[in-house]
């Protein structure tokens, strides 16, 4: 079969039709793949901050001071003179015990003194006189000697009475139990009639004062240790006194602020915590000791820092953190970062980021390092805010 011209120039010319739109639809679909390489994201742009350090760590109200009220002579108490729960003042007395066998002891010491001095009165007259009769040999050595032992005797068994009776006097004196130190008194575990012993390990009652009271603060021993090296390093503008707030069990915020007082100077081996205590006011007496609150110290301030948004952070299995910045390019780059601590939102960043730094903080999902990207949303960072 013979093919004409004229055909062979119609299918060469669909064929060149055919080819054109093979070349126009790569293209097109190209394009299209290059446009979708390049990503939308967000970005913060880091500039130095200034922060506050703060810890919120578990605490523990304990009285300011705590008096166990124990008697200190035996007998049966005969009156309770506090209203249990009340306010009570160092000096006011709180129980009455029966004084009557403590009158008597009182009463035959000061009857022992007396019979103490008339014999020391007989003993200095006649050593007296036998010292004159001794200057005109009228006696022997061994007459004023003896004359002499007993006026020092008669002299000596004046102090032992003074001393009986001043240990009478003061065991009358303990038949009156008096506060130690003023505070909030609670209730009592004897009644009237009951019969106390001195020094017995069941106390009357227990008197705490509320105002101030005292927070004692757990936190481990590497934050403390953290905080130390930043203090000689001169990083940190440490206050002399740190603050310290609280929260309640409730979660509602306590109104008063308070001052930490001192560190623990041993560390638990068992928890690995030192025991911070710090003094709050309570003039309200809202705090009761063992409540159990969060604490919020004050540790001190950082200069310079450089903080990254926690949602721009991401940690592979080993727990290495790293981020995604925008260079000049604005290309992807991967930033491998050494972190601290966490401050609200944010990630202290030791290395790894600079001051002027973009770092992607939205479409993360859609970027890999060295792709391009165009920014959207740039939030620039304001110098100098405090945490």
């Amino acid at each position: 079969m013979k093919i004409s011209p004229s055909f062979l120039r119609v299918m060469t010319l669909s064929a060149l039709l055919v080819l054109t739109a093979c070349q126009s639809d790569q293209q097109q679909q190209a394009g299209q793949a290059g446009q979708k390489q390049t990503s939308h994201v967000d970005v913060v742009t880091l500039a130095p901050q200034k922060v506050t350090l703060r810890s919120v760590l578990p605490a523990r109200t304990t009285a300011f001071r705590q008096a166990e009220v124990r008697p200190q002579v035996n007998g049966i108490i005969e009156k309770r003179l506090f209203e249990e729960g009340a306010q009570v003042e160092e000096g006011q007395q709180l129980y009455q015990i029966d004084a009557a066998l403590y009158q008597a002891e009182v009463a035959n010491a000061k009857a022992q003194l007396m019979r103490a001095k008339a014999a020391f009165q007989t003993a200095k007259s006649k050593e007296a006189r036998y010292k004159n009769l001794l200057a005109d040999n009228a006696i022997s050595q061994q007459d004023y000697d003896d004359a002499l032992a007993t006026y020092q005797q008669t002299e000596a068994d004046i102090k032992v009475q003074e001393a009986t009776l001043k240990t009478a006097e003061t065991n009358l004196n303990y038949t009156h139990v008096y506060a130690p130190i003023s505070g909030q008194i609670g209730k009592s575990n004897f009644t009237e009639g009951a019969l106390v012993t001195a020094q017995q390990a069941a106390v009357l009652t227990t008197i705490n004062q509320l105002d101030p009271i005292y927070i004692d603060i757990s936190q481990p021993s590497k934050h403390l240790l953290d905080l130390r090296k930043r203090i000689i390093a001169r990083q940190i503008n440490k206050e002399k006194a740190p603050k310290v707030t609280l929260t309640l069990e409730d979660g509602s915020p306590y109104s008063e602020t308070g001052t930490l007082q001192f560190a623990e100077a041993n560390v638990d081996p068992t928890t690995g915590d030192v025991v911070l205590r710090a003094i709050m006011p309570n003039p309200d007496k809202l705090l009761l000791p063992g409540m159990f609150v969060k604490a919020t110290i004050e540790e001190g301030k950082l200069d310079n820092v450089i903080l990254a948004p926690q949602k721009g952070i991401t940690f592979d299995r080993e727990g290495n953190a790293t981020a995604l910045v925008v260079n000049k390019e604005n290309k992807v780059e991967l930033r491998q970062l050494e972190l601290d601590r966490a401050i609200d939102d944010n990630w202290i960043v030791k290395s790894g980021l600079n001051a002027g730094d973009q770092i992607i903080v939205e479409g993360l999902q859609k970027v890999a390092p060295d792709a391009p990207v165009m920014i959207d949303n740039n939030t620039l960072q304001t110098a100098g805010n405090g945490a």
